[in-house]
């Protein structure tokens, strides 16, 4: 698809914000066979580039795309689980890229009691949660401590003000100088440290509650429990507002529907 045609998917000037606007036209080019399982898909900034779009927008795009893809295999694997049996999973478990999605498969596949699933998948979610708050943590004590250095700044260059009041005609540009102490103090404490530091946590809770959707997703396979069941658990997930609907949605790790594979053949 060229660059007009991808644009022109997009109306700037529609109440649908602009990133459930490219998560269509993403899928509308999956279903169209832009792209077969197992392809490479194109990086964010090809995206922006194709679409002329913000990195916001393509990255709460592919987020959005990735939970209903997800949602689609897990789908896709209940119902061969409840036709053929847990065993039949562990060639398409081979399939899957995500480390933590093939690990609770293959435990499901390999007979593992459900609650020491559970345990096992939890204890990787609460290790990742926790890597991800040092990171976090990081920079929220570097956005606390910041001003109070810049005040220090200040208190110190006020000082060398104060040893030189005999030359008035320096005071001006002493008292400023030591004063931008406190403006770099604050203002990287607020416009660096604290977003990155705010932005991590949110990603964080982001994979964190992706992980439990997985989790949810897995148990569930292994107690047989019924597809449309699972999807309606899995939804719960998702915010509202973006929900398929129900639709069913392309696979996105290679996973392919019984009844494609048997059209394909």
């Amino acid at each position: 698809m060229s660059a007009v045609a991808a644009q022109s998917w997009l109306d700037r000037e529609a109440p649908l914000p602009l990133y459930a606007q490219l998560k269509d036209a993403l899928l509308q080019e999956i279903r169209e066979g832009g792209f077969e399982p197992g392809d490479r898909f194109p990086t964010e900034a090809a995206i922006r580039e194709r679409y002329a779009v913000s990195r916001a927008t393509v990255r709460q795009a592919l987020t959005d795309l990735e939970s209903s893809g997800v949602i689609q295999d897990m789908v896709t694997l209940s119902e061969k689980a409840r036709r053929n049996g847990l065993l039949a999973l562990e060639e398409d478990v081979a399939k899957i890229d995500d480390a933590y999605t093939k690990k609770g498969l293959q435990l499901v596949v390999d007979g593992t009691d459900s609650d020491l699933v559970r345990t096992i998948l939890e204890s990787e979610v609460d290790g990742m949660a926790q890597r991800h708050g040092q990171i976090a943590g990081m920079f929220t004590t570097a956005g606390g401590f910041a001003p109070t250095l810049g005040i220090i700044g200040t208190v110190m260059g006020l000082i060398h003000v104060l040893e030189n009041l005999s030359a008035p005609s320096t005071l001006g540009p002493a008292i400023s100088g030591a004063f931008i102490a406190t403006l770099y103090g604050v203002s990287s404490a607020n416009l660096l440290f604290l977003p990155i530091g705010n932005k991590l946590k949110e990603m964080s809770a982001a994979e964190v509650n992706h992980r439990y959707m997985v989790l949810e997703a897995i148990l569930s396979i292994q107690a047989g429990d019924n597809p449309r069941v699972l999807a309606e658990k899995l939804e719960a997930y998702v915010p509202p507002a973006k929900r398929g609907g129900g639709e069913r949605t392309a696979p996105h790790s290679g996973i392919v529907p019984e009844e494609q594979e048997r059209e394909a053949a």
